[in-house]
């Protein structure tokens, strides 16, 4: 991994009513800046700030300005955020660092709500959030477009096969041909012969014999552009029944289809208030959980000054001798004296409360993936609506064409029928004069040599084809072995996000690891991703999708260790392992490559050592590093780090 370029630029940050900042302007070095102060001075703010310019749309309007605005100058270029408010939302503009701020989102902009930090405090499944900056959906839409292309090479493949069995049959037709041909030709030779010895013994004239040959010609021309003409009749018929039958099963597909697809926003607005209505579980099960760890950290003893403070008789014994009694506890809201059982069925009741919204949330997650199914169907449904109107007015149109090329050729056939009829009559008066036996003999001629003619070009027709099919099946090895080529890209795509996936969790893993080792966490020894396959409704089906699950290791006093939950974590245990998530996050995706900052916020479950030891370690990959700290923590910092003391 290549850690960021140390750089002596330092960056300028003019902000205009963001967060809680009316206005200031701040400059901040390369390496390490420490926005030190107490709770509510706005280092939050310039965070957010910060974040806007970079191009995040997380921060937040001052409540009382309709309009905000930042700049940033960094690296000699100037980056521009205006956020304004339209009614109940904040639009935003301008030219910020980041056209897509999702990566940095995740994972280089880790206050207290962010998204990384947050699921992992919640105990989501943490694969979409690691596989999110990841273009799994090219790799989808690559093995959609071979699955298609695989599709056309199997139809072209099993053509072939079907023109294979062809071969013979054609071949055959053209040996029949041949010996026709022969057989007609040596008809004709014979034929020739009588004429040559009956011209020996009849005197005719020779203009009268001319003419019939001519008329016999006139004949054979006729009957052939007849002969041409039917067939084009029979071919056009063919087509026309094929694109009428094609039609019939397309109009029939289309009045499947309502005119008008109808539901469309109907169920958007579902989806964005099922949205809303989960987001306010969210909100629900974070502050549920916080009540209920401060209520069994009171159970516990582990906040014995709050407990003797609201003691009546705080003077009277010890504090730990208050705090473990047995029976009775000083209640820390009202100060009374009440059964400990009480409370801990209260407590109960809370946890109990908490697990019906996570189930409330799972049902609204699993209602927004049909309403999203539903809706994608209702799209397929509407563009193919459009494909088979589009296919429909297609076809009416060929069909417009081939039936006037029909009627065209229908007339041209009652015109060679008549010329043939009439030139069938003139032959006829010329056999009937007293040369007729010889005229006879002269039209059979005629009339072979016409079948001959025919025959040719039968056999000239059976020839092409056969080339044809012979050149299509020449296509056959390269066909295959295109095949095997797409089979092996589609094998290889399938498994590819697996493998991604599996290293992504490998990576987290040993990045967790390091961090973990930094903060040397008394509390947590390990905290590792699993990887499994599960079965999950996707919409109205049941598929099998990756699952990222975390996993904690914890030891007793004794040296014991044992596997724990998120849900089992005290508040900051939850809070270090969400930002050894997310600081494991900005490693493995290379996020200093992406943006050159890195902001921290809420630190305040660790300790100031601890918190300089990271800020140490992060700070070789950032150009810069900002953190939000406490006056104390911020001077557990190395001198040379820069500190802004007011904003």
């Amino acid at each position: 991994m290549s850690r960021a370029q140390s750089t002596t630029e330092s960056v300028e940050l003019h902000v205009e009513n963001i967060g809680g900042i009316e206005e200031t302007t701040v400059e901040l070095g390369p390496g390490v800046t420490a926005l030190a102060g107490r709770n509510a001075t706005n280092r939050t703010s310039l965070l957010q700030a910060i974040m806007a310019a970079l191009g995040s749309d997380r921060a937040s309007l001052k409540a009382d300005a309709d309009e905000g605005s930042v700049t940033l100058t960094v690296g000699g270029e100037t980056y521009t955020r205006t956020l304004k408010r339209r009614g109940s939302t904040i639009a935003t503009e301008g030219d910020p660092y980041l056209t897509d701020a999702t990566l940095a989102d995740l994972f280089a902009f880790l206050l207290e709500s962010n998204e990384a930090r947050q699921a992992v405090a919640r105990g989501d499944d943490l694969r979409e959030l690691i596989m999110r900056p990841i273009d799994t959906e090219a790799i989808q839409a690559e093995i959609r477009n071979l699955e298609q292309e695989k599709r056309e090479v199997d139809s072209e493949i099993s053509s072939l096969d079907s023109l294979d069995g062809r071969l013979p049959e054609l071949e055959q037709k053209r040996t029949s041909l041949k010996e026709q041909i022969e057989e007609k030709r040596a008809e004709l030779e014979e034929k020739e012969r009588e004429i040559e010895e009956a011209d020996a013994n009849v005197e005719q004239t020779r203009d009268d014999r001319d003419e019939l040959e001519s008329r016999l010609d006139d004949l054979k021309e006729a009957r052939s552009n007849l002969e041409d003409v039917r067939y084009d009749i029979d071919a056009e018929a063919e087509s026309i029944d094929a694109l009428e039958s094609e039609r019939d099963e397309l109009t029939a597909e289309r009045e499947d289809i309502p005119a008008e697809i109808d539901g469309g926003d109907e169920i958007e607005a579902q989806i964005a208030d099922l949205r809303d209505r989960m987001q306010r579980l969210d909100s629900s099960v974070n502050q549920l959980q916080t009540v209920i760890q401060f209520n069994e950290d009171m159970l516990e003893g582990t906040s014995a000054d709050v407990a003797a403070a609201l003691r009546d008789d705080a003077g009277a014994g010890s504090v730990t001798d208050a705090l473990v009694e047995s029976d009775t506890v000083v209640c820390w809201t009202c100060g009374t004296e009440v059964e400990t059982e009480q409370i801990e069925e209260t407590v109960d009741r809370l946890r109990s409360l908490r697990r019906d919204k996570l189930d409330q949330r799972n049902d609204l997650r699993s209602e927004i993936d049909d309403l999203e199914s539903e809706r994608d169907e209702l799209e397929q449904l509407d563009r193919r609506r459009e494909e088979l109107e589009d296919r429909i007015q297609s076809i009416d149109a060929e069909l417009d064409r081939r039936r006037d090329r029909r009627e065209s050729l229908k007339e041209e056939r009652e015109n060679l029928t008549q010329r043939v009829e009439a030139l069938e009559s003139e032959v006829e008066e010329l056999e009937s004069r007293d040369y007729g036996d010889v005229l006879e003999r002269h039209r059979e001629a005629n009339q072979l040599e016409f079948e001959i003619g025919r025959l040719e070009n039968d056999l000239e027709d059976t020839e092409d084809e056969i080339a044809s099919v012979e050149s299509r099946l020449g296509e056959r090895d390269e066909l295959e072995a295109r095949r095997e080529e797409i089979a092996d890209e589609l094998a290889d795509l399938r498994t590819r996000i697996e493998r991604i996936e599996s290293e992504a969790v490998e990576e987290f893993n040993t990045h967790m690891d390091t961090v973990l080792d930094i903060l040397d966490y008394r509390n947590l020894d390990r905290i590792w991703i699993e990887r499994t396959e599960q079965t999950v409704r996707e919409g109205r089906r049941k598929v099998q999708k990756s699952m990222f699950d975390m996993h904690i290791i914890r030891s007793t006093a004794d040296g014991t260790t044992y596997e724990d939950t998120i849900d089992h974590l005290s508040e900051s245990e939850r809070e270090v392992t969400g930002l050894v998530f997310a600081l494991a996050g900005y490693l493995v995706h290379d996020v200093h490559e992406t943006v050159p900052f890195i902001l921290l916020d809420s630190l305040e479950a660790i300790d100031s050592g601890r918190i300089a030891q990271l800020i140490d370690y992060i700070s070789e990959y950032a150009e810069y590093t900002v953190a939000a700290l406490l006056p104390e923590d911020a001077a557990a910092l190395d001198d040379d780090y820069e500190r802004v003391r007011e904003i």
